[in-house]
């Protein structure tokens, strides 16, 4: 045999040596995790996720190394959808108003009769069957694992640039921006108004452009964005539905999980959830005097004035789940959650 045929016997013979060596060391390089959000770092879902990676990163013994993108450097939630679907991000935790166009269910917290409820209330659904049902939608048309119970968001407002709301007929004639789904769209021309969509990092410019009057979105989000700058002047506080965020991982991701590392993931976000939705109530009461200290000027409806606008609501339920696509087994799953008869 010539030099050169055992040189090449031997390369070979020391590669097939070497290869164990290498599946091990690819082995043991830990999975990446980049997950998306499109608000701002101080926004308390920010600030909950980040401390649910860091976290993961402990737990999973460094198996899992997390990145954080947020004010949608990556996505916005309006295309976070696709993004999870098509493996371009492992983890996002959007808020279930923009999923709306791939599970309409998923818009039942704008079903009247969660109108002006309480936390503890919407929770109910949330947690309960309405809110499994959805789960189950999202799972099998968004391709991820909902990890867990959803973070609340808080109470949702009007906010307005020039003209100060009182009651639900001052927003009549008002362009308002809708952060996303069909419920808010009925709603917002229910009082009179119209409605406008704009994806949440873009918010700021096209308010101090005049591209609208007005939002509906939350007192800890308006603050983190110092919507106050841009032109937001006054506010309403009528409660008139609690957003929620759902934590999403993709199939894709969850699938090279081994079953410990698929349990440790999930029951982190269970041992934590109770405390990140703590935070982010107590972020809203905070996020008001923020705003407040900033000139704005703030209404709270009373809880009669929102029953009241409730029950004008009402008549309307069934014929609007149809035209948001709610469907009617979904109306039935939240009725049965709160306790009230149709």
């Amino acid at each position: 045999m010539s030099r050169r045929a055992l040189g090449r016997l031997a390369m070979a013979g020391g590669a097939a040596l070497a290869a164990p060596g290498l599946i091990r060391a690819r082995a043991d390089e830990p999975l990446n995790l980049r997950c998306s959000l499109d608000t701002a770092p101080s926004h308390l879902r920010n600030v909950s996720i980040a401390d649910y990676l860091k976290k993961l990163e402990a737990a999973s013994g460094g198996k899992i190394k997390t990145e954080l993108f947020s004010s949608g450097q990556l996505f916005a939630d309006l295309n976070i959808a696709k993004a999870l679907i098509q493996g371009q991000v492992e983890m996002a935790c959007p808020g279930l108003w923009t999923q709306t166009g791939f599970v309409p269910d998923a818009d039942f917290c704008q079903l009247p009769i969660l109108y002006g409820r309480t936390l503890d209330e919407t929770d109910k659904a949330f947690d309960g069957s309405a809110g499994a049902k959805v789960n189950g939608e999202i799972s099998k048309k968004l391709r991820a694992r909902v990890l867990g119970k959803w973070l609340d968001l808080g109470y949702q407002s009007w906010y307005t640039t020039n003209r100060a709301i009182h009651t639900l007929a001052d927003l009549k004639g008002l362009k308002i921006r809708s952060p996303g789904g069909a419920g808010i769209t009925w709603r917002i021309r229910f009082v009179d108004a119209i409605p406008n969509t704009t994806a949440w990092p873009n918010v700021p410019l096209a308010l101090s452009q005049g591209t609208f009057d007005g939002l509906v979105s939350t007192n800890m989000s308006c603050a983190s964005a110092q919507l106050w700058e841009a032109g937001i002047k006054h506010a309403y506080e009528d409660r008139q539905f609690i957003g929620a965020y759902v934590p999403l991982v993709s199939d894709t991701f969850w699938n090279k999980l081994t079953p410990e590392l698929q349990k440790t993931m999930s029951d982190l976000w269970e041992q934590n959830i109770a405390a990140y939705r703590a935070s982010t109530a107590k972020g809203q009461v905070d996020g008001r005097k923020m705003m407040e200290s900033h000139g704005v000027e703030f209404v709270a409806a009373t809880p009669a004035e929102t029953a009241a606008a409730r029950k004008t609501m009402m008549p309307h339920q069934d014929a609007m789940a149809k035209e948001i696509k709610v469907s009617p087994e979904m109306v039935k799953l939240v009725m049965q959650d709160l306790g009230v008869s149709s």
